[in-house]
């Protein structure tokens, strides 16, 4: 399966866990795309079957800025080729900042839901305040999401 990795990472958290993702879904059997400056172009001449997004927070719960242009550009375009496709998404954040705690997941997972890009399984959400590994605290989650997508 052809599995695009949308990333979002201010300080490079995001980018390692996306990077560690693409890892085991490649080891899996799965062609993986991902590139933290993704353009709209090259993910659908990527031509995705799946879509996983891993994103950080910044600001008051917003998206960092090397994945803004990409969403902007899927939320007004609504591209009719990710209609339908399976995806999931994984959330880095701090709870100390309670009302904005995973907010850019947050906004990826409702351009999904937008997409009409089917959530196969709940966000992740990794806490800055609880773990200094997110990498290899999301195996768990991504080896049920592999199995998903298999």
């Amino acid at each position: 399966m052809k599995i695009a990795i949308l990333c979002g990472s201010v300080f490079g958290a995001a980018e390692d866990v996306a990077r560690h993702a693409s890892g085991l879904l490649r080891s899996a059997g799965h062609e993986v795309l991902l590139n933290s400056r993704l353009t709209q172009a090259e993910l659908l001449g990527f031509a995705p079957q799946a879509l996983l997004a891993v994103t950080s927070t910044t600001g008051m719960g917003e998206l960092p800025d090397n994945i803004q242009d990409l969403y902007y550009q899927l939320r007004d375009e609504l591209p009719a080729s990710l209609r339908g496709l399976p995806g999931a998404v994984i959330a880095l954040g701090d709870s100390a900042y309670d009302d904005t705690f995973c907010g850019g997941g947050e906004q990826l997972r409702e351009l999904f839901g937008e997409l009409g890009v089917n959530e196969v399984q709940a966000m992740l959400r990794l806490d800055a305040s609880e773990s200094v590994t997110p990498d290899t605290d999301a195996e768990p989650w991504l080896a049920e999401l592999i199995g998903k997508l298999a």
